[in-house]
């Protein structure tokens, strides 16, 4: 599979109500940022989601709103990436399966940045942390997830992605060397899988959006200059729905 060139995501795309209706979708990072709206914007259009992140309080957050606007009850897995084990994962993993039978989709939005610094300096136990959580864990969760994505008629497996990752620059070390690691693992699973098997694997770059990870990059920047997660959500669910079945190997930016 030659390397995809990225392709501009249609951010004004305008869902169907029910576009998700009967899916069962994982977020991972769903306590904060593109991960939380992503969640309330899968439930609003009617997937069942299950809630992965660190800390359960927040988790429980995005569980209330949900419930709240009149989505399907979700369901809360809380795990820290960093230090989790395959056992953890198998746990997971048979906890899904006896409770839903299948996978339909996951998003994979957990991300840790890390620090801005030259490589030669940075620190090796945070250097294993970030490529745990932004790399390491993305490869696990999909694949003890695989049974269960098969089960489903159309599923998608979307991964993060960022322009550090397609293009690297100075001082951004793991974070872009994991993005990296994500885009070659995406186009992989994407040409193994595309003959024999209805599940689809696609990256996206959101760009510049007003989260916390990027205010953790960024600190002089005004978070009003960006829009805001919530704000660009069409391409997750264009990229998560059946509108876009038959793709996959694919980069997205939402620009």
């Amino acid at each position: 599979m030659a390397t995809p060139q990225p392709l501009t995501a249609p951010v004004s795309y305008n869902p169907a109500t029910d576009l998700l209706t009967g899916r069962i979708v994982l977020v991972t990072g769903a306590g904060d940022g593109l991960g939380q709206a992503a969640a309330r914007a899968y439930a609003r259009h009617g997937a069942t989601v299950i809630l992965l992140g660190r800390t359960v309080s927040k988790l429980e957050h995005v569980y209330d709103e949900i419930l709240a606007a009149g989505g399907s009850q979700p369901a809360i897995t809380p795990m820290d990436l960093a230090r989790a084990t395959a056992r953890d994962y198998e746990a997971m993993v048979t906890a899904i399966e006896k409770e839903f039978g299948r996978l339909d989709g996951i998003l994979h939005s957990a991300a840790e940045l890390g620090t801005l610094t030259p490589l030669e300096l940075y620190d090796p136990e945070l250097w294993t942390r970030v490529m745990q959580v932004n790399f390491n864990a993305a490869y696990l969760i999909t694949r003890l997830c695989l049974d269960l994505l098969r089960r489903s008629n159309d599923a998608s497996v979307i991964f993060s992605s960022s322009d550090v990752a397609r293009q690297a620059r100075a001082y951004w070390g793991a974070y872009a060397a994991a993005g990296g690691a994500l885009e070659r693992l995406m186009e992989i699973w994407a040409d193994e899988l595309e003959q024999n098997t209805h599940i689809r694997f696609n990256s996206l770059d959101p760009g510049p959006v007003a989260t916390g990870l990027r205010a953790q990059a960024y600190p002089g920047e005004s978070p009003d200059q960006h829009p805001r997660p919530d704000e660009v959500m069409g391409p997750y669910l264009y990229l998560m729905g059946p509108d876009s079945r038959g793709i996959t190997g694919r980069a997205f930016s939402i620009r």
